[in-house]
């Protein structure tokens, strides 16, 4: 990657792993669905305006925000509200090796040998960094994760071609466009009448609603789009690997928790990994 691109890609964990975290504690006066549709929705109403109607692409949209949005964030997040954030952020990794996979079968892309050394030093890390967390009881909570990982991978592999054709950030406001409805319609039907989640928030919950709305899907996902729009996606996928070290950065200072060597240990391990498959060999063959 260019290294103005490198840093492109790297706002996408950053964004998303402090967005992940954050979350956790608003979802005790949002329901999942209903936070994930406000995410979608503000985006949807402030940009939609800017970018020109996608004729011709409209069913292609539909399919990759009910997979890669609104199913995708439904299962991720109803997970996360079932086992804690540490473990959530852990196991959503695997959202990497899906794409990989998805993207061999999908879009025939062949990671290099470098990429599969990267991939597999990055994971190492992910399992010391990961330690022993205790899920006993939680399996629905880890099933729903996992789940929510296939489907990011699947909805990902299927806006690529997507993203090159109408550009990162309008196929951004495009997908929050069908997404957003769509989980605020779920939300309605199960969680019932949203005024009264509303009215019991606090601040803090609706500070991280304006994060999520005006930071963290905008940029984060605008930024995610257009790096996988221009490189292979065994290229990309494994930028998400730093995520669960911004995640744990972010429950050391913002709730509080006091995580052991080994966790240090595993993201210094993630980000050599990571590194090797973002930046390229600049020396040039005499």
């Amino acid at each position: 990657m260019k290294i103005r691109d490198v840093f492109i890609a790297l706002l996408v964990p950053i964004i998303l792993g402090f967005g992940f975290v954050i979350a956790k504690p608003a979802m005790q006066y949002f329901p999942p669905y209903l936070l994930m549709g406000m995410r979608f929705t503000i985006p949807a109403l402030i940009l939609v305006w800017f970018f020109p109607i996608p004729k011709g692409l409209f069913l292609d949209l539909f399919k990759v925000s009910f997979i890669g949005s609104a199913l995708q964030y439904g299962l991720t997040y109803t997970g996360l509200n079932i086992i804690d954030a540490s473990s959530a952020v852990l196991l959503i990794q695997l959202e990497v090796p899906f794409g990989i996979i998805i993207a061999f079968f999908l879009l025939k892309e062949i990671p290099t040998l470098k990429n599969i050394v990267g991939l597999v030093i990055a994971f190492i890390g992910v399992f010391i960094l990961t330690g022993a967390p205790n899920l006993e009881g939680k399996y629905i909570g880890v099933l729903l994760t996992l789940s929510g990982a296939f489907t990011w991978a699947l909805g990902a592999v299927m806006a690529k071609p997507l993203s090159k054709q109408i550009g990162a950030f309008a196929l951004m406001t495009w997908l929050c466009v069908f997404s957003g409805p769509m989980l605020l319609i779920v939300s309605l039907i199960f969680d019932g009448n949203p005024m009264v989640y509303f009215l019991s928030a606090n601040l803090n919950s609706w500070l991280t609603v304006i994060f999520l709305g005006f930071f963290m899907q905008p940029i984060g996902y605008a930024a995610w789009y257009y790096v996988l729009g221009k490189y292979p996606v065994n290229k990309v996928m494994p930028v998400l690997l730093i995520l669960p070290v911004t995640g744990l950065i972010t429950s050391i200072f913002l709730l509080g928790e006091d995580p052991p060597s080994q966790v240090f240990l595993g993201g210094a391990i993630i980000i050599s990994g990571v590194s090797l498959i973002l930046f390229k060999n600049t020396k040039k063959k005499r």
